[in-house]
């Protein structure tokens, strides 16, 4: 069990009155302390560290529930597990063990529900896990298992979900399969809870799709690859079910001479619909696109160092005015101010996190 009550350099902390916590993964793997519980100054926006838990290893994704409170993390492992956690500025405290989840190498949950959902890249699958009253994981877990390849044979011999989250509405879940080139359309079975294919949208081959972010309008869905550092822009018809491609736009350049390769990894809408931006690794950016000629015409404006090295992910916290990148080889956060005008990141600190994955707000 871990340090669960712990301040990450031994020392009790509490949250300043007014204050609100964010929580950190980071792989216990690679030297990280797991999920680390850090207080947010409501002025600044600075994370300071309070405690952390390795009760779950490897956590690579979490997700909070505001409605019980609960912090649920997946655990990027071969077995493939995810852990619930009551949350409080004293630490997290597991509510029971880690549950499996059917599935190898979960790198992505999410919320449907009633229902706790992961991507799991290893084996090519999406599971779907009941939650009990009080937020614990129940079994067992319900999968459905992708098919399919691509054309990178490095990288797409098979199947590699990576990502699955519910649509607005709650009706539809969508998956992003890395391996395939392309997003899935799923229901949950309202008796079992199971996933059900209801449609598959391909992308353009060997792109490598990733993550994906709706566009607070809920009728378009920006899908970021990582195999190639392209935006694609989809049209989303909730009440059919449907995800149509209109676009693509790069987030990097390729080609150049002595440029580092790219691999695109998180993408954000911004909460008042003016603007994407896009962690890329590699260049170690966060790139701006502006959508001032409407939802399905970004238009990419610039980009900024990430603050750090190989930004596994990017967050905006719920007021949108900042976002926070995982830097995950460097191992730290870094949290940037945004320009109201023009959607432009402004760094503005950062503090340590080993093997840092993912950054999620109560």
């Amino acid at each position: 069990m871990g340090d669960a009550d712990s301040g990450v350099d031994g020392t009790d902390r509490t949250v300043h009155s007014g204050g609100h916590l964010a929580w950190i993964g980071s792989f216990t793997s690679g030297g990280g302390r797991g999920v680390i519980t850090a207080a947010v100054d409501p002025v600044t926006g600075a994370l300071t560290p309070l405690s952390a838990t390795d009760a779950v290893a490897d956590p690579s994704y979490l997700a909070h529930d505001p409605a019980t409170g609960v912090l649920y993390a997946v655990s990027e492992t071969g077995q493939g597990a995810a852990g619930a956690f009551r949350t409080g500025s004293a630490g997290l405290v597991p509510l029971g063990a880690a549950v499996r989840v059917g599935g190898s190498g979960p790198t992505h949950l999410s919320l449907a529900g009633r229902r706790l959902l992961t991507a799991n890249y290893t084996s090519g699958s999406v599971s779907s896990l009941p939650l009990a009253a009080d937020g614990s994981i129940g079994e067992p877990a319900a999968v459905l298992a992708h098919q399919g390849s691509g054309p990178d044979s490095g990288r797409q011999k098979g199947p590699h979900a990576h990502q699955v989250v519910p649509a607005p509405g709650g009706r539809w879940v969508l998956s992003v399969d890395l391996g395939t080139d392309s997003v899935r359309v799923c229901a949950l079975d309202p008796t079992t809870g199971a996933p059900v294919l209801h449609a598959e949208t391909a992308l353009r081959a060997g792109t490598g799709p990733r993550h994906l972010a709706f566009h607070p309008s809920g009728e378009v869905v920006y899908v970021l690859h990582e195999l190639e550092p392209q935006l694609t822009v989809c049209r989303w018809n909730g009440e059919a079910g449907e995800l149509e491609p209109v676009g693509e736009v790069p987030v990097a350049s390729t080609g150049a001479p002595g440029a580092p390769t790219a691999y695109p990894s998180a993408v954000v809408a911004s909460v008042d619909g003016r603007f994407v931006w896009a962690a890329v690794r590699g260049t170690d950016t966060i790139v701006t696109l502006s959508l001032a000629d409407g939802a399905e015409k970004p238009q990419l404006t610039g980009a900024v160092p990430c603050g750090g090295n190989w930004p596994r992910d990017l967050a905006a916290d719920p007021s949108g005015r900042r976002l926070y990148a995982a830097n995950e080889r460097s191992g730290d956060v870094t949290w940037f101010d945004v320009d109201p005008l023009s959607g432009a990141p402004r760094r503005a600190g950062s503090v340590a996190a080993p093997a840092a994955t993912c950054v999620v707000f109560g």
